[in-house]
Order: structure tokens, then C-alpha cells, then sequence
């Protein structure tokens, strides 16, 4: 939402190329940073509901597991390779898509812990 709604919107306003480059620089690694703190406490609860091989298998472990893996890539690229622009993108967008694919996932109606 922030890199197409947030700074594009900073960018139709007028203002210049490097200060919105400078928001983005700033609040992406919040943003990463709330997201996996968020994908952890799913990961926290889906481990609760069932064992570890099954989440392994199932298919919002993967995304979720895939999550956690890019947060942590983007926060490691940051710091040791700081001029690695393409992939700090990269992992932020995949970490949005992943997300969003997480979003649309059904509920799971045979787990006895989460039906009604």
C-alpha cells in the first residue's frame, strides 16, 4: 500500500525525488519489521493448531515461513549490503505478496480449535 498508494501520491503532490526516496527508505524497514513481527505471532498460533510437519506441508506455513525468510534477507541486506537496492525491493514487494496470498487463503474448516 505504501509504495503504490503512499509515494506515488508524495510523488503527484510536487515534492522532489529525494525526499520521497527518503520517506521510502525510512518507513520501509518499519513496515518489514511490524510485518514480521505479525508473521511470527501467526506462525505462533498455526504452530499451536497443528504439529510441525503438517505446517511444513500446509500451505500457510509455507507463505508464512517464505515471510520470515525475506523479512529477514531484506534486514540482511540492509545492513551488510547496503548498495543492493534491486533486493531490498524485492523482498519488500515479495514480503507484500506473500501478504496478500495469505489474505485470500480459506479458512481451514476441519481444525477442531478453530470452527464455531
Amino acid at each position: 500500500m505504501m509504495h503504490f498508494v503512499l509515494l506515488a501520491a508524495l510523488e503527484k503532490l510536487g515534492f522532489s525525488s529525494l525526499l520521497v526516496q527518503e520517506v521510502a527508505d525510512y518507513l520501509r524497514p518499519l513496515l518489514v519489521g511490524l510485518a514480521l513481527v505479525c508473521v511470527l505471532l501467526q506462525l505462533l498460533v498455526l504452530k499451536q493448531t497443528m504439529p510441525i510437519k503438517r505446517l511444513v506441508k500446509d500451505m500457510r506455513g509455507q507463505l508464512l515461513l517464505t515471510a520470515v525468510a525475506l523479512s529477514c534477507s531484506f534486514f540482511i541486506s540492509q545492513t551488510l549490503w547496503p548498495s543492493a537496492q534491486y533486493w531490498l525491493i524485492y523482498s519488500y514487494l515479495a514480503l507484500g505478496l506473500c501478504g496478500l496470498l495469505l489474505v485470500v487463503q480459506p479458512v481451514p474448516a476441519n481444525h477442531p480449535v478453530i470452527s464455531l
